[in-house]
This record gives structure tokens, C-alpha cells and sequence, in this order.
């Protein structure tokens, strides 16, 4: 059967999708990225936010049509949006066959064989189907989360950590270098406190010191750090691994104790500050990524200012921004003193313009420096690719013009020739 997948969502559910891939690929399927080709669709949906949801909902409802107009027979929703309405959705969804979790994924074979009355042999776990360029990968360090922040629905979703075991993750990354996988980028919920459960402490650093120990491997990136478990022992070893990038994503959400404290965020103004005070001291290169929320509950002008200047005395190169959205289910929720959506979208918008300009000047320091760049793309226009200071899937690009044919996968030595707040311009040496 060929089967077309509708992945959403984040870096975590993109690897979900993968393993899923790999069950099916195992079970004689083939894959199309065609719809009208498919004689079965998989929406893997993102349930995180409600403008996530409703973008999942409107792909199942946009793939329901290939069972008109395609030749689709089985149409199958799996992921976040399914593993928590799953009542509602049969209910309200009959043009959808299957509906299947977050942990579901070696069921689907089976069930899909079931529904169209073919063969399925059992299947021992395979290893997952890379969809990303053959260069580069996610590592997926665990599940679920023990933070209970109160805006968000993961654990309502996804569960408590399950941290998987370092041996596995090892074994794993030692399999995708052995594809030609050169870039590894490491996810979770909670990164930084990988392995609590296990383990009864962090065990973050131990393990990139195990990936910074596989030959094949050039970059390896940490992504989704939690900040009162980003410690400068964990800063010294991403500074001092020759493969280990020197790219700190650390999500902050807000800098005022007191939202902090509403939004059950563990840690505080002062230890974040110290976090980024030892980094300024001893390692100014490092690319620093942050997420921040404005129009949270209770949120005062006096706290959304606080929050701006917050970020102009510790400017990040990278910002993401989202305004607060009540999330069913959540504490946040149900809170009083919730802020109009014209307030939070000027406050969101205001904070955006800002970062613009902090960005520039952050990446305009780099005008004239040497840097090593990873081949993505190269057309008439140029060749574009990233640095160490970009992550994929969620940071700019950098451009060099055409010369001869770069491929993919490819590390250049470049000189970074222009700026902007986005993306930079560099050529090559």
C-alpha cells in the first residue's frame, strides 16, 4: 500500500512520525508525497496550542477529501490532538478509520491490516525512517515532563518524564552517524533534566559526553534546556566538546518572580541571571535561544516592562514569542485577571520589534568573522546552509553567492560579509 503522512507539530512529534515510519516501512509499505497517490493517509497531529490544534484539525479535514477525490481507503489520525480527544474526534470525525495515541505507533500496522483484510506479520521494533536530510537528526532523550507549568498541556498529554537509557540513546546516535548523520540535534520536554527518573539526578552531561565521543559526528546541538537546571558545569561541557556546539536554547517564558511563581516555573529572575552572567564572563560566542510569553494572566505593564528591559540588558541572539493562550485543561486557564487579546498581540508585537533590532546588532558582531557552514540548499541564487549559531527547523540561514555546486551536507569555511536580524550573508574561502 502507498502511504502519505501529515506530520505537525514539533521537532518531538517529527520523530515520533519517523518511528512510525519505520514500523510501516517494516510491514511492506511504501511511502508517496502525493495524496492523491495514497491509498493511505496519517495526519500525526500537534495538540499543544489552539491555533496547533486547528491546524490539525483543517489537514484531517483536507486529507478526508482524497477519500472523494483520491484514491485514498484508510484515513488515519494519530499524535497529540488524537492521544487527548480521541472521544471526541471519533464522535465528531467518522470520515477518520483510526485513531491512535502518542505511544501507539508499532499498534498501526496491524490495525491497518485489520482494516483492509491483509496480511501482517509480526513485527520486531525497527529502527526509525529518516524524513530529515540525510546529514542531520533529532535525538529524542525522553518523554513527557515533570514540570507542571501552568499554561501548558504536555503533561496532560504526554505524560511524566520517561527518560530512555543512556546506552540506548548512545547505541542510537552511533546508528544515525553510521547513516551519514554528521549534525545531531538532542530534544525532550525538559532536556537539561534528562535522566531524574532514572537516574535520580540530571544526567545531561554525561551523556554529551558520550555523543562528543562518536566518530562521525560533527555537531551536536542541545535544544530545550530548563534554566534552573542549566548549571555552569553543563555550560563548561558544551563549551569544551570538540563537537558539542556552543548554542544554548534555554526557554524562559517570563523574568518577573512573581508571573514566574503563578506560572509554576521552578528557579528565578536571579538564577537566570546568573546563568547568563557566567556565560557573558566566560563564553561570549555562545549563541543563546529563548521563548517568551506575554499576556499571561495578571500580567501589569510595569511586568511586560520589566520583561523588555530584561532583554535589552541580556540580549538574545534568538527570541521566540507567543502570546498566552488558555489552554483547556490547564490552571493558567482558569485564572482571573486574564489580558484582552488586542493587549496581548500589541505587547507581543511590540516585543518582536524590539528583539528585531537586538538580533541585528548581535549578528551584525559577526561581520568579518570566519565561521563553518552546513551545505542545505544551493540554487542560481546562491548556496544557503548553517552555522553552528543557527538550529534547524527554527533559526535563520546563511547565503553565499553561486560559485561551483555545493552539496548538501557539505562544511564550508566562510566569512560572514552582511547582517540581518534573520538570516546573514557570508562567502566562501
Amino acid at each position: 500500500m502507498n502511504i502519505g503522512v501529515i506530520s505537525l507539530g514539533c521537532a518531538k512529534n517529527q520523530v515520533d512520525t519517523q518511528t512510525m515510519l519505520g514500523y510501516l516501512k517494516s510491514a511492506g509499505h511504501a511511502f508517496t508525497a502525493e495524496p492523491s497517490e495514497a491509498d493511505i493517509l496519517i495526519v500525526n497531529t500537534c495538540g499543544f496550542i489552539t491555533s496547533a490544534k486547528e491546524e490539525s484539525i483543517d489537514a484531517i479535514f483536507e486529507m478526508a477529501q482524497y477519500k472523494k477525490i483520491g484514491r485514498c481507503r484508510l484515513l488515519v489520525v494519530t499524535g497529540c490532538l488524537s492521544e487527548r480527544y480521541r472521544k471526541e474526534l471519533t464522535e465528531e470525525m467518522p470520515e477518520v478509520d483510526i485513531f491512535l495515541g502518542v505511544r501507539e505507533y508499532e499498534k498501526l500496522p496491524r490495525l491497518i491490516a485489520e482494516k483492509l483484510s491483509l496480511p501482517c506479520s509480526p513485527i520486531i521494533q525497527p529502527e526509525r525512517l529518516l524524513v530529515t536530510p540525510p546529514y542531520r537528526a533529532y535525538l529524542r532523550i525522553g518523554d513527557g515532563c515533570n514540570n507542571r507549568c501552568a499554561y501548558c498541556a504536555i503533561p496532560l498529554i504526554r505524560g511524566n518524564l520517561n527518560s530512555v537509557p543512556m546506552e540506548r540513546l548512545i547505541d542510537e546516535a552511533k546508528s544515525l552517524a553510521d547513516l551519514g548523520v554528521t549534525e545531531l540535534s538532542v530534544i525532550a520536554q525538559d532536556t537539561s533534566g534528562y535522566g531524574k527518573d532514572l537516574y535520580g539526578e540530571p544526567r545531561m552531561i554525561p551523556l554529551l559526553k558520550g555523543l562528543n565521543r562518536i566518530d562521525g559526528l560533527k555537531w551536536v546541538r542541545l535544544l530545550y534546556t530548563y534554566p534552573d537546571t542549566v548549571t555552569p558545569e553543563l555550560l563548561d561541557t558544551l563549551a569544551e566538546g570538540e563537537k558539542l556546539v556552543p548554542y544554548l536554547d534555554m526557554p524562559l517564558q517570563h523574568c518577573n518572580d512573581d508571573l514566574l511563581r503563578k506560572m509554576h516555573r521552578r528557579g528565578s529572575k536571579a538564577h537566570i541571571m546568573h546563568v547568563l552572567d557566567y556565560i557573558r564572563n566566560h563564553y561570549p560566542d555562545f549563541t543563546l535561544r529563548t521563548t517568551m510569553m506575554v499576556g499571561f494572566p495578571g500580567e501589569t505593564d510595569a511586568q511586560f516592562h520589566e520583561l523588555m528591559q530584561f532583554l535589552r540588558d541580556y540580549p538574545f541572539d534568538r527570541v521566540g514569542a507567543f502570546s498566552f493562550s488558555p489552554e483547556e485543561g490547564t490552571a493558567a486557564a482558569e485564572m482571573p485577571d486574564q489580558i484582552e487579546e488586542e493587549q496581548k498581540e500589541a505587547r507581543l508585537n511590540a516585543l518582536m520589534e524590539q528583539q528585531q533590532q537586538i538580533s541585528l546588532s548581535l549578528n551584525e558582531h559577526w561581520i568579518g568573522r570566519e565561521l563553518e557552514m552546513l551545505v542545505e540548499e544551493t540554487g542560481m541564487d546562491g548556496t544557503y546552509g548553517r552555522t553552528m549559531r543557527e538550529a534547524p527547523d527554527a533559526d535563520g540561514t546563511v547565503c553565499i553567492p553561486p560559485s561551483y555546486r555545493h552539496e548538501p551536507g557539505q562544511y564550508l569555511r566562510i566569512r560572514i560579509t552582511q547582517a540581518d536580524p534573520y538570516d546573514m550573508i557570508g562567502e566562501s574561502l
